[in-house]
């Protein structure tokens, strides 16, 4: 029963616009002309990095970004236990989770095909495990995950954690 609350749960998160749900507009985006955002993501419980996979997305479409600039940039830089859900090989999984894993990698070709930037450090695939040779593709891999992050704040990127 839990499985398909989390799922109608996760379907509904999808579709919302909050655009439209609050009518808002956001005094700190005024003025604005482009969008920057990089995104360090360390959620490696697959239903919660579902959850914030979603969210990311549906910000990066919100009508309060596109209203700055038609192009926002966003990156998703994937680092410590946050790599594990990007492998195909589902091993340390509980089998109840391999079809969450299935979706997370839809998820990350519709943002990648959005526009959205991924990267997987390196450094933290091999602590935590994860073969490169088996991560989803769309994915840029980097050697330092956190060289990348100090190279897109330097250049202007809001950094947003998700832990």
């Amino acid at each position: 029963m839990k499985k398909y609350l989390w799922t109608i749960i996760l379907i509904f998160l999808s579709f919302i616009d909050t655009a439209n749900v609050f009518g808002q507009e956001y005094e700190a985006l005024k003025g604005l002309k482009s969008i920057k955002a990089v995104f360090e993501f360390r959620k490696d419980d697959p239903k919660s990095a579902t959850f914030y996979l979603n969210a990311i997305h549906q910000t990066f479409k919100d009508k309060n970004i596109t209203a700055v600039t038609e192009n926002p940039n966003f990156v998703v830089v994937f680092t410590g236990p946050g790599v594990k859900i990007l492998s195909k090989n589902k091993e340390g999984f509980p089998p109840e989770a391999h079809e969450i894993i299935d979706n997370i990698a839809d998820i990350i070709s519709a943002m990648v095909k959005d526009g959205i930037k991924m990267e997987i450090c390196l450094v933290a695939a091999n602590i935590h495990g994860v073969d490169p040779e088996y991560v989803l593709p769309d994915i840029k891999h980097v050697y330092n995950g956190w060289i990348s992050l100090i190279g897109y704040q330097n250049n202007g990127y809001s950094l947003i954690l998700t832990y």
